[in-house]
């Protein structure tokens, strides 16, 4: 994310990945999924996209989970109230209107991974919202990784995305701005 915060204006952070910026933000995060070994790096790329004045944008509510599974019990509470015990399974409506505002004027949009558990019906709207508001955009658009891939092709939305990469893992090496061996075999073919 560091090397992404020296392109971008706008940073939304949605999915698993939130939840520990949520927690590094002090918010209490119920039984979600929180990487708690990269709380600090969280916490560091908010303080730096802050310095730089990019505007940084997190889930303002959530649907929640009793437990793990499509029959739970579910609702949809303000970031601020996660019940201890449950889950964060997707993000709610008030953020989906929010990340779709954010995208509204932007002129690029770099999208990996869902905002959500797509893969189960009752936690996809997030993910699918994000969808239409990025293929309803007129923006360039670049969507990576495999689960987010699956999310457009749902949504028979492909045609109206820039650039789909289905290279989940290279794709987002070279968001950190590294090389790929591939890639600079085929530079250095090129070069000869």
């Amino acid at each position: 994310l560091e090397n992404m915060l020296q392109h971008v204006d706008k940073f939304i952070i949605g999915g698993a990945m939130a939840n520990t910026f949520l927690k590094c933000s002090g918010y209490n995060v119920g039984a979600s999924k929180v990487e708690d070994d990269l709380k600090e790096v969280a916490c560091a790329v908010m303080e730096s996209a802050a310095e730089k004045g990019i505007k940084f944008y997190l889930p303002v509510d959530a649907v929640v989970a009793s437990r793990f599974d499509p029959k739970a019990e579910i609702k949809i509470v303000p970031i601020q109230e996660i019940p201890r015990d449950w889950m964060i399974m997707d993000i709610g409506p008030a953020t989906s209107l929010l990340f779709s505002e954010v995208l509204y004027d932007a002129k690029t949009i770099v999208w990996n991974g869902p905002l959500g558990v797509f893969e189960m019906d009752a936690f996809s709207r997030g993910t699918i919202a994000m969808v239409h508001s990025v293929a309803n955009s007129y923006a360039l658009s670049i969507v990576g990784g495999g689960d987010t891939d699956v999310a457009l092709y749902k949504t028979g939305v492909t045609d109206r995305i820039s650039y789909i990469s289905t290279g989940g893992g290279a794709f987002l090496t070279l968001l950190e701005g590294k090389t790929l061996p591939a890639v600079d075999a085929l530079n250095a073919v090129n070069n000869i």
